[in-house]
């Protein structure tokens, strides 16, 4: 079955959407899901404010988490009744073809995924897990990266401000504090930080070990395929946070210990003095803009500066095609207009129910990005704009 699906797209992958619920959530209901379906998992398990991309990584979300929470299939067959694979197994199939030599060896998978977040208020104060804190629950650790389309944020929520790190000075003990005071309410953690406002059609990378407190701009997160991370604020929104999400993807025996909970944090990533010039980053074209624009196109990173994730939003002029090599796999999300990636109808929906299949998202094998995708605008008026994201990109730009 993985070789029909690859065959029968040329290497490019139709996917089915994947939604996720987070019961500690209110969702920003900016995902174009149907307003009926936001709580289809059950007002038990909160409401539906993530849809995940290019997916090999099941959610946790505790006990109630279902078989394939998270996960995404791949379609082949008649696209109007077809078939459907797991990802994850068809990766394995197809190894190298699918992520290339390079990934394969190094990770036997596609190692990760990207996300759109949707909440109506701020995220707690939070982090993922380094490599060696994620390591001892048996996990990976987890970098990412976030980019606010402006295609997804008509309005920028309750509060579209994230808090990032802790402000230079900023004592162990004082963190040791507030986790000390957990159960009196508010622990006063942000008041150790400092907040940033979100701007649409920019983005921040926030690696693995940082303090921050998303803000309420729906985002499109690319990131390591791990779902780790330890909440540090006890209140948020007026609604508390229960010390398990704090001690979620910490060693059972160390759920009480407030030393190894505040080692978790890289102290010298969240106590930089320039937050803002460290971890922000404005779009940068991928070429000249003005030789992209003649053959029909503009590209920009808006994700880079890692060596783990990395993210373009690539513009297609109405009326116009190109042929786009990349030097290795790709998972990509139409956000706005119409036309086709390779053999495959594409489009951007403007309202989705559960369940419902579309033809926005994709996954790009490495055998078809090497040889080139033709992305192809057919509107006379409308651009046609796809996210696409990375797992170790050699051709993103680092920067110090």
């Amino acid at each position: 079955m993985s070789h029909v699906a690859f065959e029968q797209g040329h290497g490019v992958l139709r996917l089915a959407p994947t939604w996720v619920p987070r019961s500690f959530c209110v969702p920003g209901r900016r995902l174009k899901l149907h307003p009926d379906d936001y709580y289809a998992f059950g007002a038990h398990r909160g409401g539906i404010d993530e849809r995940w991309f290019t997916s090999t990584t099941r959610a946790d979300n505790g006990p109630l988490t279902t078989p394939d929470e998270g996960l995404s299939y791949a379609l082949y067959g008649d696209p109007q009744r077809p078939d459907r694979v797991l990802l994850v197994d068809l990766i394995q199939e197809l190894d190298t073809l699918a992520v290339g030599p390079a990934l394969w060896e190094r990770h036997r998978a596609w190692p990760m995924y990207a996300k759109f977040f949707d909440n109506q208020g701020a995220l707690p104060h939070h982090l993922h897990q380094l490599p060696e804190h994620a390591a001892r629950v048996g996990a990976q650790s987890k970098p990412e990266g976030y980019f606010f389309p402006a295609q997804l944020n008509n309005h920028g929520g309750r509060f579209p401000y994230t808090f990032f790190g802790l402000q230079p000075g900023t004592t162990r003990e004082q963190v040791r504090h507030c986790l000390e005071i957990w159960d009196k309410g508010e622990n006063h953690i942000t008041e150790l930080s400092s907040a940033y406002r979100l701007e649409p059609g920019t983005g921040w990378y926030v690696p693995a070990g940082l303090l921050h407190a998303p803000g309420s701009l729906c985002t499109y997160e690319p990131q390591w395929a791990s779902d780790v991370f330890a909440m540090f604020q006890s209140l948020v929104n007026d609604a508390p946070t229960p010390w398990d999400l704090l001690v979620k993807n910490v060693p059972p025996e160390l759920h009480h210990d407030l030393d190894y909970i505040v080692s978790m944090i890289d102290w010298d990533a969240n106590t930089v003095p320039n937050i803002r010039e460290t971890y922000y980053r404005p779009p940068r074209p991928v070429r000249p803009v003005d030789e992209m624009l003649t053959e029909g196109y503009h590209n920009n990173w808006v994700v880079y500066g890692s060596p783990y994730v990395s993210a373009q939003e690539l513009t297609i002029l109405p009326g116009r095609s190109v042929t786009l090599r990349d030097a290795g796999p790709y998972g990509a999300v139409v956000v706005q207009g119409h036309g086709r990636v390779g053999v495959w109808a594409a489009e951007a929906p403007a309202m989705i129910r559960f369940g419902q299949l579309t033809n926005d998202e994709f996954f790009v094998t490495a055998a078809a990005a090497s040889e080139g995708v033709i992305f192809s605008n057919p509107s006379q008026a409308d651009p046609l704009v796809i996210l696409r994201h990375f797992a170790e990109n050699p051709e993103a730009p680092q920067i110090a």
